[in-house]
């Protein structure tokens, strides 16, 4: 077998680039087993010197059905990379593996992907094979009995692969067609309002306290008195539960009225929104 020829099958099964495969080659004395050894070894090193950089793009991965639904969020340094085949290709395996183990990230990383290798391993090889860093974030499983997932997609890149993800949960078993479509609209009212909570008690206190802090700050100066300023600072920590709580924003598709209203309105007997997770790729 030519140098050349050596150098192709290298490429081909390890997924280096040529002047890799060529170096490795040479440094093996032109055997193909310890070649590939070297660039697996040098793979990490490479891998281990990149996840120090800064990984702020990526995409948004969703897999399942209405009954168990997950989204997984994968990182990386460029948008270009995001929209990389080989990328794409892993994500989307990635995803539904997630699925199987319901956002278990120790079992996730330890699983095996079609290559007969775990998902810790593909990853080292994916992030010395494109040169960037590549990080495995945030995920969430939604599955319980009696319910039905909904899910709404925004900048898709491919298929289930998108920069924001939605899905929401709700109590029913019913498959209407009014229950169908409260479900797709919530979803892209969550999407565009980026609710916080549920509802407002549901809010962590953290939050609540530096808004507290804030309006505070806002209103040390104003001159106001002391009673006028803590009805103006009840006043704006109500108003900021009530626009970051789900339940109590103002429907997208109909500002007149409230989710809440808008839920109580189908007349659908148990029928309630149980719980919801949204994903942005930068937030």
């Amino acid at each position: 077998m030519s140098d050349i020829e050596k150098v192709k099958q290298l490429r081909k099964s390890t997924g280096a680039g040529f002047k890799d495969c060529n170096a490795a080659l040479k440094e093996s004395s032109g055997d193909l087993d310890k070649a590939a050894e070297i660039l697996r070894v040098k793979g990490i090193a490479k891998a281990s010197k990149k996840m120090s950089r800064s990984a702020t793009e990526g995409v948004v991965v969703i897999s399942g059905d209405e009954k168990k639904m997950s989204l997984i969020e994968i990182n990386c340094e460029t948008d270009f990379v995001a929209k990389n085949n080989d990328f794409i290709e892993f994500v989307k395996e990635l995803s539904e593996l997630n699925n199987n183990h319901g956002s278990n990230m120790d079992e996730l990383k330890n699983s095996m992907m079609m290559n007969k290798k775990t998902v810790d391993e593909n990853l080292v090889a994916l992030i010395a094979k494109i040169g960037e860093k590549i990080t495995i974030g945030r995920a969430k499983t939604l599955s319980k009995e009696n319910t039905r997932n909904f899910a709404y997609q925004h900048s898709i890149i491919k298929d289930n692969v998108s920069k924001l993800v939605v899905i929401v949960s709700l109590n029913t078993n019913e498959s209407s067609d009014k229950v169908n479509l409260f479900g797709k609209q919530l979803s892209m009212h969550i999407a565009a309002s980026n609710p916080i909570a549920l509802n407002s008690n549901d809010i962590e206190q953290e939050l609540i306290d530096k808004e507290v802090n804030l309006i505070a700050e806002e209103l040390k100066n104003s001159g106001k008195p002391e009673e006028i300023a803590k009805k103006i600072s009840l006043g704006k920590i109500n108003k900021f539960k009530d626009e970051n709580s789900l339940m109590t924003q103002d429907w997208v598709m109909d500002p007149k009225f409230k989710v809440k209203d808008v839920l109580k309105a189908l007349e659908i007997s148990n029928l309630k929104i149980n719980e919801f997770v949204r994903l942005k790729i930068g937030e």
